[in-house]
């Protein structure tokens, strides 16, 4: 039944299918639909193109919020164009082999069903789920089977995510839903209250990417942003400048947040593990990862190594990839 597998890693932001060696497709986590017809006018890249610059007549939507599915239909009919994007015709008739998904350790049983169902469309002779910070962990190159502690911290799109790993399961875990959609919402709002400024999702995810810094000072200075938006006093298109310091201002209260959370774990740890931490450090992984400063201001903070994957937008796909080549052997970190 079926010779190919993939792997899908559902985010808020970006969701990417893999096989077992290779990223096949990543894509903006975004459907626009035709609003009458209700087909589905555009998916992915093409989607977030027009997302906040569509008329009446389309209906775009981010089915995913907080790393799970928040519109069902929109998020199976999402996957399904993707999926159709990256696989034949006749390679979808035959049906896959087995399909892996990541999805976040906080999750309901609830949750996890409704995305089961949506990856249930495809004829599948086995689909199973991964707790994305062990997916995390293991695409950084971590082994998760032994009995030292790893503190894992998932700064994803919907949701920041801290684990202690040993021996294939969670010891301690927190999460927050500090993360970097949140601040993308933050720069968004300040712009408003402070500076009279409309500005769109769109350009505070830019802004935040151009010049966003959790460091006063960071080691590699950005060069000043411009912000386009429409003044809410005279209603005409304006544009401001922006620069790190600014963004830092916006950004600091969400990572203080996060920075209590990786403190919350490590108080409720066991011992033998926080000594493992002491050695091993902290391994950062996830979108909010690319902030600058985060490895020196963590480090300052918590007095602990921190290590920063050199992809980490890639490391739960890459960890689901590596899972999905060799299922066998993980069966024990495998969800049914």
């Amino acid at each position: 039944m079926g010779g190919d597998s993939f792997a899908i890693d559902l985010g808020n932001t970006n969701t990417l299918l893999a096989n077992e060696s290779q990223i096949l497709i990543s894509e903006p986590s975004y459907i626009v639909f035709d609003k009458d017809k209700n087909k589905v006018k555009a998916v992915g890249a093409a989607a977030y193109d027009i997302f906040e610059k569509n008329h009446e007549d389309l209906r775009p939507v981010k089915p995913l919020r907080w790393g799970v599915i928040s519109d069902y239909d929109s998020a199976s009919a999402m996957i399904r164009e993707m999926v159709n994007k990256t696989f034949s015709k006749s390679k979808r008739l035959r049906g896959f082999r087995n399909i892996i998904s990541g999805v976040p350790f906080a999750t309901t049983e609830v949750e996890r069903r409704a995305l089961r169902d949506a990856l249930g469309q495809f004829n599948a002779r086995d689909i199973k789920l991964l707790f994305e910070p062990l997916a995390a962990a293991i695409g950084m190159g971590l082994n998760v089977q032994e009995p030292s502690g790893k503190m894992i911290v998932d700064i994803g799109g919907g949701i920041t995510e801290i684990v202690i790993i040993s021996l294939s399961g969670v010891a301690a875990f927190h999460s927050t839903k500090v993360a970097g959609d949140s601040m993308t919402e933050d720069i968004q709002d300040y712009f408003r209250r402070y500076h009279q400024l409309s500005i769109g999702l769109r350009t505070s995810e830019r802004i935040k990417m151009q010049v966003g810094s959790v460091l006063e000072q960071p080691e590699e200075v950005p060069a000043p942003a411009y912000v386009t938006g429409r003044d809410l006093k005279e209603g005409i298109p304006t544009k401001i400048r922006t620069d790190h310091r600014e963004i830092h201002h916006i950004l600091d209260p969400s990572f203080r947040s996060i920075e209590e959370a990786i403190i919350n774990t490590l108080e409720v740890c066991p011992p033998e593990l926080a000594s493992d931490i002491y050695g091993n450090g902290i391994h950062v992984t996830g979108g909010g990862a690319m902030l600058r400063g985060v490895k020196e201001r963590l480090e300052k903070t918590l007095s602990l190594p921190v290590h920063i994957d050199s992809n980490p937008l890639l490391s739960v796909s890459k960890g689901i990839s590596k899972v999905l080549a060799r299922p066998e052997k993980s069966k024990a970190i495998l969800i049914n």
